[in-house]
């Protein structure tokens, strides 16, 4: 599909996004009754990073339920070239992460969640969660949110199955991404821009199999939606940085639904 078709289709996975929130700041989860508050983290996170905005969206969905700190824990800071890095004495960007980061996740990696008190509003270190789609399944357990309101299923099937295809689009229409924009020769581009189309097509054969726009049945939201719909948002830069032929196609494999 081109991309303002599929970004329409981006669209409307956000706009249920909003609506489910919406629902969401007023309901009082299970979790939520003891003591009268919500589960609280502090969330390091970086605001150009799609891996991150994974948690965001699954925070967002259980708003009412889950309360988070934004951090900003990584990014570049436009420094001095004093020991002459670049060889030119100008300003240089020098990346950056914090100290807190390195010392609760050893990979240094965003997103990570780190428990809060609810009684003292200290952070317990000894309470830290990481790696995007663990975030959004722990996210969503924690949050005590039931029926179509959670994002991995209830139905241990439907459960198991999200869990699979939320890796498996991970892989296969996210990771390859970066090869795209990184490689510097057209070959590699072109092969890591195949696999992802590959990618996609699988997806949008599995999603005919469901009521649709969303993976699980009835639009109910997911962890596979939450998986995919950072990059997908981003699919617009690769006609902007590798050109036409870099566009998602409009084909048949990639229309689910008509």
């Amino acid at each position: 599909m081109n991309n303002e078709r599929f970004l329409q289709r981006v669209n409307t996975i956000f706009t249920k996004i909003t609506m489910a929130s919406s629902v969401a700041s007023k309901a009082t989860a299970a979790t939520s009754k003891i003591a009268g508050k919500h589960p609280k983290f502090r969330y390091l996170s970086a605001w150009f990073c799609p891996f991150a905005h994974r948690a965001t969206l699954a925070f967002e969905h259980h708003k009412g339920r889950v309360d988070y700190e934004w951090v900003e824990a990584l990014g570049w800071n436009l420094q001095k070239d004093e020991t002459s890095v670049t060889g030119t004495g100008q300003d240089w960007y020098y990346h950056w992460k914090s100290e807190e980061l390195t010392r609760v996740n050893k990979s240094a990696l965003v997103p990570t969640l780190i428990a809060i008190d609810p009684d003292t509003q200290e952070t317990d270190e000894s309470k830290v969660v990481y790696e995007s789609l663990v975030c959004i399944d722990f996210i969503d357990q924690i949050s005590g949110a039931t029926g179509k309101d959670r994002l991995v299923s209830e139905d241990p099937f439907w459960a198991a199955k999200s869990r699979i295809w939320a890796d498996k689009v991970n892989r296969e229409c996210c990771s390859p991404y970066y090869g795209v924009l990184v490689r510097k020769e057209d070959h590699e581009r072109r092969e890591f821009f195949n696999h992802l189309i590959k990618g996609l097509e699988t997806f949008s054969g599995e999603l005919k199999k469901t009521t649709g726009p969303t993976y699980l049945p009835d639009g109910q939201l997911s962890n596979v939606d939450l998986v995919l719909i950072p990059w997908a948002y981003r699919f617009y830069v690769f006609e902007h940085y590798r050109g036409p032929d870099f566009v998602i196609p409009e084909t048949d494999a990639l229309q689910p639904y008509q």
